[in-house]
């Protein structure tokens, strides 16, 4: 591992549920790491109105999901100003060409070298990932070729990976170019399953658009991806649902934010390797 005890925050530029990135950040802090935080092209990512608002009512789950603690924990975050420094993966990893670009084949090599290096350089810089959840990795994160480069490059190296709720889903679609194998296959991993999916209201910061359902069910895709040798667990009627199988730590959704930041934790300095289930 690195020395610098750092970790690479993915998030997405359509918003981040607060605690999902606050409550494992949190823990990671206090047992001395630091943090950069990177989008998709450098904008910074919002909190989602309703990870600071205690009267917030999922409808999925009947009650109001935000607690009075992890709102003042994700609003004094948010004072910190410490995503204004929030990094651009366009800067840091290249484009793959379109098989029609002029001169292709050697735009590919060029592509493949400086995704080597860029990957070599995140590698010797950060401990760790972590993908952030909320509805806005939806958007620009899941299906995001250089996210996929990114974890491609930690997944390698055989170095934590974290992802939590919907950034679960960036995890199923991270594949080899050539072998397109899902990497999460034959592991055991959680993400939101389909009882906690919205029926509608599945929003994001900056535009009206009301989007109704997610546009695909997350533990029907986690579950063709791990195939018949791995499983998700979807924990329904558990409070909290946090599965690791090195090197992935994988959570549910929001209620799981701390338990999720606890077993990153243990990843990192206990050398934790499954846990869960």
């Amino acid at each position: 591992m690195t020395t610098g005890k750092r970790i690479l925050a993915v998030m997405s530029e359509w918003g981040y549920w607060g605690i999902e990135l606050v409550g494992p950040l949190n823990k990671l802090v206090a047992a001395g790491y630091s943090f950069d935080f990177v989008t998709p092209k450098g904008k910074r990512s919002p909190v989602l109105p309703p990870s600071t608002d205690p009267t917030y009512f999922d409808p999925p789950l009947g009650v109001c999901v935000t607690t009075p603690s992890d709102a003042e924990l994700v609003t004094a975050f948010e004072k910190t100003g410490q995503l204004d420094g929030t990094k651009s993966l366009a800067e840091m990893f290249p484009e793959r060409p379109y098989y029609s670009t002029p001169d292709f084949l050697r735009q590919l090599e060029g592509y493949y070298e400086k995704r080597r290096l860029a990957q070599e350089k995140a590698l010797a810089t950060y401990d760790a990932v972590l993908i952030v959840g909320g509805s806005g990795p939806i958007v620009d994160i899941v299906n995001n070729q250089r996210v996929h480069d990114l974890i491609l490059g930690f997944h390698a190296a055989k170095k934590p990976i974290g992802a939590i709720c919907y950034g679960v889903a960036a995890l199923v679609f991270a594949r080899d170019f050539n072998e397109r194998n899902a990497i999460i296959a034959g592991k055991h991993v959680t993400g939101h399953c389909i009882e906690y999916d919205y029926h509608d209201g599945t929003g994001f910061v900056g535009t009206d658009f009301n989007m109704g359902p997610p546009p695909y069910v997350l533990e029907y895709i986690l579950t063709d991806a791990v195939g018949p040798s791995g499983q998700y667990h979807g924990n329904f009627g558990k409070q909290t649902s946090v599965i690791v199988d090195y090197p992935f730590i994988t959570a549910r959704s929001l209620q799981c934010s701390h338990e999720f930041g606890d077993r990153f934790v243990d990843v990192l300095t206990k050398d934790l390797k499954r846990s869960g289930w």
